[in-house]
Order: structure tokens, then sequence, then C-alpha cells
């Protein structure tokens, strides 16, 4: 089934991500002419566990809380994806998210499968110490299916290597024994690993240094707007700058964006958006204000969706004018968008390609967990750079080869690895 008959029989576009997640994987299914029960089995995920836990607020009441991990897809190997707390998490997203960690291990070639975590709460209602009781009642409770042969989470959204060190260390009591390699993004003295805080960013800006050579762009000068101000949105701006010469344009968080031609200094961008919460009101060095919409029709040279899913649609696509789209975020953009920026020329770095970095650099920090040894800054960088860059050049090379977009290319590349994987364990 193509894109677009799926679409067509909705009457609309479909805004569910796990849905948007199957028609992708059909796509690619119908050029691969892939088995018709692999293809099935490729569409659902092999395991998941929903969970309610109690646990004891400040104020001494006892509060629910729901939680869910997905393991989607094991046949390369354990799981590995993000754990998210945030008050809108359904199981439908934790379902896209795997999916899309099963694909992204795959297309950059670690041997690992996809997973995906989250609980419904509210991160900014909560103390210190409900956060640290939230995430230790996650452990005990999904412990059972955790473990560095088994599944391993990171941070996410509102999750960071704090919520990570609580966790390990739960998992840790659980076993009687410490094992560090259970969880990633953990802090650098409880077995972290270097750069991993920044690596998400940092890969996508090696995607765009490889992207920008295919299409004979100079980067230095090139301009840059950043939709999404969090963790990946603030290092894009930094790395932006450090590693491919871009001049930041714009930036906007949910609150709103600022504009300016001449340049957006980075550090005090971040240094405001600390202090008061949003990049909205930054306006001291001559920045205007800009909507999140109007950021995303930017005439500039690389665009970055680092925030939601779903901003790049059928209403806004033949709006879109850069030269290339840098997914960091998950998900921005949906199907039959990606049909119109493709036919308009706008080169886009699919989501799980372009922010596989954080993933590689956990599979780093898996690897020096499991014999002890820690690596450098300059090591895991030039690791990093060599893995996505070939990853990247994969999934350009059959874009041309096949004439299909970059998003389908990278999901041939990567159900391929899937399904022979699978293949050769005889489950289909």
């Amino acid at each position: 089934m193509t894109v677009q008959k799926m679409l067509a029989s909705n009457g609309k576009e479909d805004f569910n991500l796990f849905a948007i997640t199957q028609v992708q994987l059909d796509a690619a299914a119908e050029v691969l002419e892939l088995d018709p029960a692999l293809h099935a089995l490729l569409r659902e995920p092999v395991r998941e566990m929903h969970i309610t836990f109690p646990v004891r607020m400040d104020d001494g009441t006892v509060q629910m809380f729901r939680g869910f991990r997905v393991q989607y897809n094991d046949a390369r190997g354990p799981t590995k994806g993000g754990l998210r707390f945030h008050p809108n998490e359904t199981i439908d997203m934790v379902r896209a998210l795997a999916a899309w960690m099963t694909w992204k291990c795959a297309v950059v070639d670690i041997p690992l499968g996809g997973g995906k975590g989250g609980v419904a709460c509210n991160t900014k209602i909560l103390s210190k110490g409900e956060l640290e009781r939230v995430s230790r009642a996650y452990v005990r409770q999904m412990g059972r299916i955790l473990g560095p042969e088994m599944d391993v989470p990171a941070p996410d959204m509102y999750t960071n290597p704090q919520v990570m060190a609580w966790m390990v260390d739960e998992y840790s009591v659980m076993q009687g024994h410490n094992d560090f390699g259970v969880i990633t993004g953990k802090p650098l003295p409880l077995g972290g690993s270097k750069l991993r805080n920044d690596a998400t960013a940092r890969g996508g800006m090696y995607c765009i240094r490889e992207a920008a050579n295919a299409l004979g762009i100079n980067t230095q000068g090139a301009t840059m707007a950043i939709q999404g101000f969090g963790n990946a949105g603030q290092y894009a701006a930094i790395l932006g700058q450090k590693i491919l010469g871009a001049t930041i344009v714009a930036i906007s968080d949910s609150k709103g964006g600022i504009y300016d031609p001449n340049g957006i200094n980075p550090f005090h961008a971040i240094e405001h958006k600390l202090a008061t919460g949003t990049i909205r009101d930054f306006t001291a060095e001559g920045a205007e204000p800009i909507s999140n919409q109007d950021l995303l029709e930017l005439d500039v040279d690389i665009l970055a969706p680092s925030a939601m899913e779903n901003m790049i649609t059928s209403r806004n696509a033949d709006h879109i004018r850069a030269r290339i789209v840098a997914e960091l975020a998950n998900g921005p953009t949906v199907p039959e968008a990606d049909n119109v920026l493709y036919q308009n020329g706008v080169y886009v770095i699919p989501d799980f390609l372009c922010n596989a970095g954080g993933v590689i650099v956990s599979y780093f920090e898996m690897v020096q967990n499991a014999y002890g040894y820690y690596w450098d800054e300059a090591t895991v960088d030039a690791r990093l750079d060599a893995k996505i860059a070939a990853a990247f050049q994969a999934v350009h090379k059959r874009a041309q080869e096949l004439g299909v977009n970059n998003r389908v290319a990278a999901y041939c590349v990567a159900v391929e690895r899937v399904a022979e994987a699978v293949r050769l364990r005889g489950w289909a």
C-alpha cells in the first residue's frame, strides 16, 4: 500500500504517530517487495508492557502513575531506546518511537533493536524528591524486562542523567550488584560516555555536512533556522556554528521565536532561555519576534526541526524554502508532506538518520561499560563521525539508485538489515 492510498482512505492526514510509522514502512516494503508475512511482523511491536504504580507525594498523598515500555524488534540485538516523562504520553506514541528506534539502530548498523518507554507525568510540577520516587518506582515495576542483554533505556524528553542515575541505582539494588550497563546517558562517574550530552545534535551536524557536500553547498556562512530550543536545539545552535560555520538566523521554542538575518549568538540565546524559560523575548542583540510557523517557512539554507512531531504537513510543506531539512526531532514531517518536499527539491535528512547520534554514542557507552575502559572525547567524536557519515552515504546512494526520497531510502536500508536478521533466525 502506498502512502497516498493510506492517506486517501482516511480522507485526511493521519497524525497518529504509530500509524505514520506504519505508512512509512509500507512505502519501503512496496519498493523492496517484502514478503507479506515478514512485512506484517515488522508492522507491530514484538512485546510491550503497561504498568500502573503508586508514588507517595510530598504532601503525604499517594498518586497513581501509568508507564509503558515497548520492545519493538530485537532480531538484531537487545532493544535500546529512550524513556520519556510527559503528561500526554500515550502507548501509540511509545510504539512509534520504538519503531523508529528499530530503524535507527539498523540504518547506522549497530547490533541493537528498538525500544522506548514512557511515564505519563508532568515533571514541571514534581519536586526533586517526587521525581526520584517516580523514577525508582518505574524501574521496580519494569526492571524484570530490562538489562544489558535485554533492553537498555536512556534519557529522552524531560528525563536526564540524574534520572538515569536513580534508575541505575534502583536496578543495581534489585540485582544485588552494580549493573551500570542497564542504562545509558548516565553521569560520567557512573559509567557515562563523554560527548553523550550533545551526541544527537553532533550527529545531525555531521549529516548536514555530508548533505551539503553532496549538494555542493558551502556551509561556511550558510543560514540556519532551528525550530525547538531544548537539548538538541541548543547544541545544534552551538555546533552548527562550530562544526559547519553556519550563521544561526532564527530560533524558536513552544512560546515563540526570534529572527535576526545578521546572526544570533547561540551562547547568549541559551543563557537567556535558561534564565527566563523561553527564547521568545530575547531582543538584546536586535532580534525580532517570529512565530514557529513563519520560522519553518524562512528562506534559509538549513532548517532544523528540533522540537515536536507533525510540524511539517500538507498545509505548509509547499511553503518550506530551506535547501536542507535536518530532522533532529522525531516525526516532524508527515508522509504526505514528504512527497511535496521531494517534488520541490528540498533535501530532507530523515529523523531516524539525522538524530541517530544519540543512540550511536549510547551504544558506545554500552561497549565501554561492558569492558570497563572509557574513551576520550576525541575517540568518541571520531567514531561517531565515521559511523553516521557511513550511514548517510548508504542512504544517499540508495535514494539515487531507486529514485526515491531519502526517507524511503533510509527505510529500505534499515528494513533490509532487520529483515535479514529475522529470516536468519527463522521468525518469518
